[in-house]
C-alpha cells in the first residue's frame, strides 16, 4: 500500500477546515482519509469496506453543505467511518467500538454533526424528511436535508414508505443513492437489476435544469405546472430511453447515474442541484472497498475483516485449532445436515448469507436457498408463506434486526400457527456493535405471542437438537435464539435427538439456592458454581437450565417453588418481561412465595465493548453470579 504523508487531513479537525482547501485539493483528501481508516482499522477491528466506498460522498458533502447546520442523514451506519474523522473525532478514532470510546455508528448523542441514529437500514429517508418538514415549519428555510441511503438499504420497506411520502409532501429533500450493488453479501433482487439498468443522460439533465430555472424566474412555474410539465418530460424521457423511471414517475427528479468516486465531479453536482426545489435523487455509482486492493476484490470478507496487515492485505486470524465453532457455524452445518434429510426445509435470510452461515447450505442446495435481502419483515412473511403451501423455512435473522419484523412473526406466521423456524443468531450482548446491535429484546417481546414455542440452547449440542425438533412435524412457529461468537464445545457434532418442547434439566444438585437460566449464559452459571466451589463455601447450588421459554417447564417450577426460599434466574435479555418475569408470574399465580432475584440486562440501553466487559457492566459475569448466589 503506498503510503501517504496526511499533509492535508492534518489540517482539517471539523468541516470548516475541509472547506478552507481548494477543490482541486479534495482527491488528496480522499487519499489521505482512506489510508488513515485503513490504518486504524487494521488494528482496532470494524466495518471497512463500506466506510471505503464512500469517502468521495462524504468529502464532497461536508464540502458543499454547511454542516451541522444542514443535516446529513446516513443509512447504515458502517458505511460513516469518514464522516467522523471529518467531524472532530479523528483523534479518537483509535477508541471506535472499544469500551468508553466513540460508538459505533452515527449517534446524535455523540457529536451534533450525527443527526440521528443509523445502526439498521433503510431509515435515512423517512428520518431526512422529517427533518425537511420540521426545517419547513420553523421558518428554517435556508437548511439543506440529505439522505444517504445505499450499501443494500433501498431494498427495505421502509425506504420505498418513506419515496412514496417525499412525492406526495412539499419538501426540498435530496437524496444520494450509493449504488454500490452490495449490502454485506452482494444485494439481490428487482431493485438491484433495475439500479444497474437505470441510466440517463448528462446532458439532458443539464437542459432541463437550465429551463426549470428560467421558467421560475419567470414566474411560470407554479407547482402544479411544474408536475405537469415532470410528468410530460418524463414521459419523453422515458419513449427516448425505453425505460421508465420509478423515481421520476414519483415526481422525484432524477439526476445519474454518475461516478461516486469523482469527487470534483461530486461537488460540482452537489453545487448545481443544492437549490433547487422539490424532491431529488443522485443517483451514485460506487466500489465497496474502493482505493485499497484487497477490499475490493472480496468486499464480503473485507465489510468487517477484523484485524489485519494495512500493507500487504493480510488477515491475521486465529486459526487455534482447540477454539470451538462458532454457534453460526454450527447452524449452518447443521441446517444443511438437516435439508440433506428433509426435503421440504428451504432456507431464508435478510443479506447475510455469509453472517449466518446459511451460505453453507446456499453452496449446495442454491435452489432451496433465499437471500431476500434487507428486509426482515419480507422475509418473514415470505417464509409464513411457503410453510402455508406446505414446505418448512428456517428463518435466520439477526435478533436486533427481527425486531423489524415483529408484526410480521405475529399476523403472517403466529395467528395461522404456520411451521416456520426462526433461527435468532446475535441473540443477548454482540460486544462492539452496541445498542443498535444487542439482541436484548426478543425474549421479553415475543413471550406474550399465542402459539411461538421459544428455545435457547446451552451448547452447540442442545443448538443441534433445537433444530432438529423444531423441523419435526405440526411443531408451529419455533424460535431458536443463540449467541454471536464461539460456543462451548470442541467436540460439536452429536447425533440428532428431539427434545420434549417445553422441558428444562437439572444439571446440578441443591438444597440453599435455586439457579434458573435459559441459553448460553448457563455456562456462567456452571463456572460459578465451580468457583463457589474451589473457593470453599458451603452454599448448596442447584442450577436449573430450562431450555425453553414458552412453554416454560412447570415441573421444574413445581420443583423448586416447593423446595427453595430464594431462587436467582440469569438470562442475556431485557430482565423486565424475560425468563424472571415469567417466573415470578408462576410462581404468584401458583401460591409459592420464594425470594427471586432476576440477572439479566438493564432497563437501559447497554453501550458498545466487548462481551466480557459488557457483562460486567450488567451484572452478568461469573463473579457476578456468585455474588449473587453468596447474598442471603
Amino acid at each position: 500500500m503506498e503510503k501517504t504523508e496526511f499533509t492535508l487531513l492534518n489540517k482539517i479537525k471539523y468541516p470548516e477546515d475541509l472547506r478552507k482547501l481548494s477543490v482541486d485539493d479534495l482527491p488528496q483528501v480522499c487519499k489521505e482519509l482512506r489510508e488513515d481508516i485503513v490504518k486504524e482499522v487494521a488494528v482496532n477491528p470494524g466495518h471497512l469496506a463500506s466506510s471505503l466506498g464512500v469517502a468521495e460522498i462524504t468529502v464532497a458533502l461536508h464540502y458543499v453543505y454547511n454542516t451541522p447546520e444542514d443535516r446529513i442523514v446516513w443509512d447504515v451506519g458502517h458505511q460513516a467511518y469518514g464522516h467522523k474523522i471529518l467531524t472532530g473525532r479523528r483523534e479518537q478514532f483509535c477508541t471506535n467500538r472499544k469500551l468508553g470510546g466513540i460508538k459505533p455508528f452515527p449517534s446524535p448523542t455523540e457529536s451534533v454533526y450525527d443527526t440521528f441514529a443509523c445502526g439498521h437500514a433503510s431509515n435515512s429517508i423517512s428520518a431526512a424528511l422529517g427533518m425537511a418538514v420540521a426545517a419547513e415549519l420553523e421558518g428554517k428555510k435556508d437548511r439543506h436535508v440529505v439522505a444517504v441511503i445505499g450499501d443494500g438499504a433501498m431494498s427495505g420497506g421502509l425506504a420505498f414508505e418513506g419515496l412514496n411520502n417525499v412525492s406526495s409532501s412539499p419538501n426540498d429533500l435530496l437524496i444520494i443513492l450509493n449504488d454500490n450493488n452490495m449490502s454485506i453479501d452482494r444485494s439481490v433482487g428487482g431493485m438491484k437489476q433495475y439500479l444497474l439498468n437505470l441510466s440517463t443522460n448528462e446532458t439532458y439533465n443539464a437542459m432541463r435544469f437550465k429551463a426549470a430555472r428560467w421558467l421560475n424566474g419567470k414566474g411560470m412555474l407554479s407547482d402544479d405546472r411544474k408536475k405537469g410539465i415532470i410528468r410530460f418530460t418524463n414521459a419523453i424521457k422515458s419513449a427516448i430511453s425505453h425505460q421508465q423511471n420509478v423515481f421520476e414517475g414519483m415526481n422525484i427528479r432524477y439526476f445519474g447515474p454518475f461516478d461516486g468516486h469523482n469527487v470534483k465531479e461530486l461537488v460540482r453536482i452537489l453545487k448545481q442541484i443544492k437549490d433547487m426545489r422539490g424532491p431529488k435523487l443522485l443517483h451514485l455509482h460506487t466500489q465497496k472497498g474502493h482505493g485499497y486492493a484487497p477490499a475490493e476484490k472480496d468486499v464480503t470478507t473485507w465489510h468487517a475483516p477484523g484485524k489485519f496487515n494495512p500493507d500487504t492485505g493480510e488477515r491475521i486470524v486465529d486459526n487455534d485449532p482447540n477454539k470451538p465453532q462458532k454457534y453460526q457455524d454450527v447452524f449452518g452445518h447443521t441446517l444443511l445436515e438437516l435439508a440433506e434429510q428433509n426435503p421440504k426445509i428451504v432456507g431464508v435470510t435478510p443479506a447475510m448469507p455469509s453472517g449466518c452461515s446459511m451460505n453453507i447450505m446456499m453452496k449446495e442446495m442454491p435452489e432451496r436457498t433465499f437471500d431476500v435481502g434487507i428486509a426482515e419483515g419480507h422475509a418473514v412473511t415470505f417464509s409464513g408463506g411457503m410453510a402455508k403451501d406446505g414446505l418448512l423455512p428456517f428463518c435466520n435473522i439477526y435478533s436486533a434486526f427481527a425486531q423489524r419484523a415483529f408484526d410480521n412473526i405475529i399476523h403472517d406466521v403466529a395467528l395461522l400457527n404456520l411451521n416456520v423456524v426462526f433461527c435468532f443468531d446475535r441473540a443477548g450482548l454482540v460486544g462492539e456493535d452496541g445498542p443498535t446491535h444487542h439482541g436484548a429484546f426478543d425474549l421479553a417481546a415475543l413471550r406474550p405471542i399465542p402459539n411461538l414455542t421459544i428455545a435457547s440452547p446451552l451448547d452447540e449440542h442442545e443448538l443441534r437438537r433445537l433444530m432438529y425438533t423444531a423441523q419435526l412435524p405440526d411443531k408451529g412457529p419455533f424460535v431458536i435464539r443463540y449467541p454471536r461468537g464461539g460456543g462451548e464445545l470442541q467436540d460439536w457434532r452429536c447425533p440428532f435427538e428431539e427434545i420434549k418442547v417445553g422441558t428444562g434439566r437439572k444439571l446440578h444438585d441443591g438444597s440453599d439456592v435455586a439457579v434458573l437460566s435459559i441459553g448460553p449464559i448457563g455456562n456462567n452459571v456452571t463456572r460459578a458454581i465451580e468457583l463457589l466451589k474451589k473457593a470453599g463455601d458451603n452454599i448448596s447450588v442447584a442450577h436449573y437450565d430450562m431450555r425453553f421459554l414458552k412453554p416454560i417447564d412447570e415441573t421444574i417450577l413445581e420443583e423448586v417453588g416447593k423446595k427453595f426460599k430464594r431462587i436467582i434466574t440469569v438470562e442475556n435479555g431485557v430482565k423486565k418481561g424475560g425468563l424472571g418475569s415469567a417466573v415470578l408470574e408462576w410462581m404468584n399465580d401458583h401460591n409459592y412465595q420464594p425470594k427471586v432475584v432476576r440477572m439479566g440486562l438493564p432497563d437501559s440501553f447497554v453501550e458498545h465493548g466487548t462481551v466480557a466487559e459488557l457483562q460486567k457492566i450488567t451484572g452478568l459475569s461469573e463473579e457476578d453470579i456468585v455474588n449473587a448466589i453468596k447474598e442471603q
